[in-house]
C-alpha cells in the first residue's frame, strides 16, 4: 500500500481536520456518482478505493496512537467502525452502513448523522430530520451537521416542513380560494365574496 498521507495529499503531521478536508475534496471528486456510464468509471473506482483504504489507515494510526497511552481502545475501534460506515455511505452501499450503525452501541453525533445519511438516501426523510436534529443538538459547531440539519428545516428545500403533518391556516385558505376558482370556472360561486 502506497503512503497514506499522500495518497491524501497532505503531512504527517496535518491535523484532523486538513486529513478530513482533504478526504473529503478527493472523495467528491472521485466519487462513483460523478463517473456513471464514463469510460474512466473503472479508474475512478479504483481511486475511490485507494482514498477510502488510506483515510482508514490514517484513522486507524491516530486512534490507536492517542488510545495507547490510555489503554481505552473503544474510542479507536468506535473510530475505525465509523470510517469504515462512512465509505459504504459514500459507496451508495445504505444497507450494509445502517447494519454496522445499529450493532454499534456508542451514539455518538457522528453516529447520528451517519444515522440521518443512510435514511435520507433510502428516502425515508422523518427519520433523516430526527437524526440530523439530535447530531447538530449534541455538537452544533459542527457545520456538516448544521447544515444537514437546515437542510430539512428550511421552507424552501425539497425537506422543508418535513415533520408538520397537520394543514396550517394558510394551507387551509390557499385550499379554499383554489375550490372556489375552480367553482366559478364551471359557474358556481363557493365563496359569494370572492
Amino acid at each position: 500500500m502506497k503512503d497514506p498521507f499522500e495518497v491524501l495529499g497532505v503531512s504527517p503531521s496535518a491535523s484532523e481536520d486538513e486529513i478530513k478536508k482533504a478526504y473529503r475534496e478527493l472523495a467528491k471528486k472521485y466519487h462513483p456518482d460523478n463517473y456513471l456510464n464514463n469510460p474512466l468509471a473503472d479508474l475512478a473506482n479504483e481511486k475511490m478505493k485507494e482514498i477510502n483504504e488510506a483515510y482508514d489507515e490514517i484513522l486507524k494510526r491516530r486512534y490507536e496512537g492517542s488510545s495507547s497511552s490510555s489503554g481505552d481502545f473503544s474510542d479507536s475501534a468506535q473510530g475505525a467502525d465509523l470510517a469504515r460506515i462512512r465509505n459504504l455511505i459514500l459507496s451508495g452501499r445504505y444497507a450494509e452502513a445502517e447494519v454496522l450503525l445499529n450493532g454499534l452501541s456508542q451514539r455518538s453525533a457522528q453516529w447520528h448523522y451517519l444515522a440521518g445519511e443512510c435514511y435520507m438516501y433510502t428516502n425515508r426523510y422523518n427519520k433523516a430530520a430526527e437524526e440530523y436534529r439530535i447530531a447538530y443538538q449534541m455538537e452544533p459547531n459542527n457545520p456538516q451537521y448544521a447544515a444537514a440539519y437546515r437542510r430539512f428545516q428550511s421552507a424552501g428545500s425539497p425537506f422543508g416542513r418535513i415533520n408538520d403533518t397537520s394543514p396550517g391556516v394558510c394551507d387551509l385558505c390557499s385550499g379554499l380560494l383554489c375550490a372556489d376558482c375552480c367553482c366559478e370556472c364551471c359557474g358556481g360561486d363557493l365563496i359569494s365574496c370572492c
